[in-house]
């Protein structure tokens, strides 16, 4: 497979994976604000600052304002990370290598991006059309999955797509686990209600399994261990790093060079510092640090193969 064809695969899922993860936050945050007496500190920010580049300034100008987010975070196209942005971006990679990709997939990108572009996005995220317009996007990224699940041949090119999915996803839930948690300034001990964290749960669908699995009234350190080391969990950043070991050793079981040797070498550190973490270690004096040399050793890992593989330099 040519390097530029592997780039283009692995890309696609990581813009669509992030979009995924964009839209089921997007979708959260709009639906619990609409009951402003139970989620009275529920605000955009989280979300603003995750998948924007806003200051502080512009921030506390678009948190209180739904409208004014929504545009920021699906239309705006000075915002690198809004989904109208990654959907083109998708779309751009799909488009160069359609021949490597099912029918049913490429058109099912192409359908999302004009469908965000050439449907008047911004006149349907006003008063009560605009979760008929999350919903909408939400599924078309729903359908996404399942169509290149459904469609895909379990080759090379699925392995390349399956590295950039979990890469993603695994850095999405990273970013997330850190924003909430520094909304409590990391403190574990100081128990906050299940509410506090069911925005968090509910953007990586994950609120409906938690209160099937843990029993005890300790909310901060359960839903710790979910988002962290839950291995039945889909965006748990252990399960998503044991998905990622998986595809990466499809990719590398023909190849023998000393790249593999390194970059074999950092994902096993990594996926081990997850496996053999002891849970009670973490801490509010820990838990900012270990969250930050994970996502920075992951994105070392990502540069790495991306050099090795997509001929970067």
């Amino acid at each position: 497979m040519l390097s530029r064809t592997a780039d283009s695969m692995f890309w696609l899922n990581r813009y669509m994976e992030r979009s995924d993860g964009l839209l089921r936050g997007i979708k959260t945050h709009y639906i619990l604000l609409l009951d402003k007496g139970v989620n009275e500190n529920l605000t955009w920010r989280p979300m603003l600052e995750i998948f924007t580049t806003c200051n502080e300034e512009d921030v506390l100008s678009l948190e209180h304002n739904t409208e004014a987010a929504l545009q920021k975070l699906i239309s705006d196209t000075d915002n690198l990370n809004s989904l109208k942005i990654l959907i083109t971006r998708a779309r751009e990679n799909a488009r160069g290598m359609q021949d490597h990709i099912t029918k049913e997939v490429w058109e099912q990108v192409n359908q999302m991006y004009h469908l965000i572009n050439h449907s008047a996005p911004d006149s349907h995220l006003r008063g009560f059309e605009a979760i008929k317009t999350i919903d909408s996007l939400t599924n078309e990224c729903i359908l996404y999955n399942g169509v290149a699940d459904t469609t895909m041949p379990r080759g090379m090119g699925w392995n390349f797509m399956s590295l950039g999915k979990y890469i993603e996803r695994c850095l999405l839930t990273i970013e997330m686990t850190n924003k909430y948690y520094s909304l409590i300034d990391y403190t574990l001990e100081e128990e906050k209600d299940i509410l506090q964290w069911r925005p968090m749960l509910l953007a990586l669908s994950g609120y409906e399994l938690h209160l099937k699995t843990y029993r005890s009234s300790e909310h901060n350190l359960n839903a710790l261990h979910q988002v962290l080391f839950n291995e039945n969990f889909t965006r748990s950043v252990l399960y998503t790093l044991l998905r990622v070991d998986k595809y990466f050793k499809e990719v590398t079981k023909d190849n023998n060079s000393e790249e593999k040797e390194a970059l074999t070498k950092c994902l096993g550190r990594l996926v081990s510092k997850l496996q053999y973490t002891d849970f009670e270690s973490i801490n509010q004096l820990t838990l900012q640090k270990f969250l930050s040399e994970t996502r920075k050793e992951l994105v070392e890992f990502s540069k790495m193969l991306a050099q090795c593989f997509f001929s970067y330099s």
